[in-house]
């Protein structure tokens, strides 16, 4: 059985990390010291659920993450740092620290490797995440111990829950564009200057103006949703913006 690390401190592991084409040791004090941190670890990089839902949701409340008192968010798998730094770039990861475990030393003790020889992963951590401060865990949030790969109480919306049930969360913000569009690098431009996380779909041959008009009813670009919402062009989102100066990321 898994055993819940409550109480005690992260284990004290050097990590090899690759960063501008140079070799680097991050330690567990580099990422743990005097912050309170948010870790949340995973089987590996580019498998489904972990590029899907576990580590993009942490991406999107990042900001929110940090209006309450979270210094950093970390995520930890058993992978080299080249796998971490191209599943980031694939993933177009800002807002969160992606640490490589190559040799799972972290994640062993932990106490959360395990064997996933059967799929031919070899030893890989267990999902979880932990509130930690000053290197010590306060919360953990352990997925059951059932077949398959659980993914019930690891994730982001769980964890900012803990921190604060009253904690607001960021809109969702998608945006159309085209390349070489001044209008879309306008509404891109505004949306980064207030720190607000979006998702761009550029029209390519998989995604045409026919489909931009049955979705937004309409064939120009930008068109930017919000919570789901038409704002519109790049001017309507101006106006948006605006109006509601507490919108942020």
């Amino acid at each position: 059985m898994l055993k819940n690390r409550e109480g005690e401190r992260v284990p004290n592991v050097t990590f090899k990390i690759r960063k501008d084409n140079q070799w680097m040791d991050v330690t567990t004090d580099d990422l743990f010291k005097g912050k309170t941190v948010v870790v949340f670890s995973l089987p590996g990089a580019f498998t489904p659920t972990c590029s899907s839902s576990h580590l993009p949701r942490y991406n999107e409340l990042a900001g929110a993450f940090k209006q309450n008192g979270v210094n950093d968010i970390l995520c930890v798998s058993v992978n080299d740092t080249f796998v971490m730094n191209e599943w980031a770039k694939n993933l177009n990861v800002e807002n969160i620290t992606l640490i490589p475990d190559g040799n799972g030393e972290f994640t062993e003790g932990m106490g959360m490797l395990v064997d996933k020889q059967n799929l031919g992963f070899g030893k890989r951590s267990w999902r979880y995440s932990m509130l930690v401060k000053d290197g010590v865990v306060e919360k953990m949030f352990i997925e059951p111990e059932v077949e398959g790969d659980p993914f019930e109480v690891s994730d982001a919306d769980t964890m900012l829950n803990y921190i604060n049930p009253s904690a607001t969360k960021p809109q969702f913000v998608s945006l159309f564009t085209k390349v070489g569009c001044p209008f879309c690098a306008r509404a891109k431009a505004s949306l980064k200057e207030r720190g607000i996380n979006f998702e761009e779909i550029v029209l390519s041959d998989d995604i045409t103006t026919r489909t931009l008009r049955a979705v937004a009813g309409a064939s120009t670009v930008p068109q930017v949703f919000i919570g789901g919402e038409l704002i519109g062009g790049s001017e309507a989102l101006q106006e948006y913006l605006e109006k509601h100066p507490e919108f942020a990321g």
